[in-house]
C-alpha cells in the first residue's frame, strides 16, 4: 500500500471523534430539558442553510487553488434546476453529470 506521506495525529483524531461522540449525546440526552428560543431556533436554520450554500459553491466554483471551469457549475445549475423541479434524485444526479460531461466533450473546461 503506498503512503501518502501525510502523518495522522491519532491522538488529536480520537479526541474530535470522542468530542462528537459526547455533543450528539448530550443533544439527546437534554432534547426535553431544554427550550430554545424560537428566535434562536431560527438563527440556527438560517446559519445551517448559508452554510450548505457555501460548501455547495466551494464545491462547484473551485478545484485545487483556481476556478473549476464553467462545465462543473453549469451541471451543478441543471442539476440544481431539476430539484427544484422535483425530479427523483436518481435523475437530478444523472442531469447534473451528463451536463458537465458533455460540455467538457465539447472542450468547455
Amino acid at each position: 500500500m503506498r503512503r501518502s506521506g501525510v502523518a495522522v495525529n491519532w491522538p488529536a483524531v480520537l479526541a474530535l471523534a470522542a468530542g462528537t461522540y459526547l455533543l450528539r449525546l448530550t443533544g439527546l440526552v437534554l432534547r426535553n430539558r431544554v427550550r430554545i428560543p424560537a428566535r434562536v431556533e431560527r438563527y440556527l436554520d438560517l446559519g445551517a442553510t448559508a452554510l450548505l450554500v457555501a460548501l455547495v459553491a466551494t464545491a462547484a466554483l473551485t478545484d485545487g487553488d483556481g476556478f473549476a471551469g464553467w462545465a462543473r457549475p453549469a451541471g451543478v445549475a441543471v442539476g440544481a434546476l431539476a430539484a427544484w423541479r422535483r425530479v427523483p434524485f436518481v435523475l437530478v444526479v444523472v442531469l447534473a453529470a451528463a451536463t458537465t460531461a458533455a460540455l467538457r466533450y465539447l472542450g468547455v473546461p
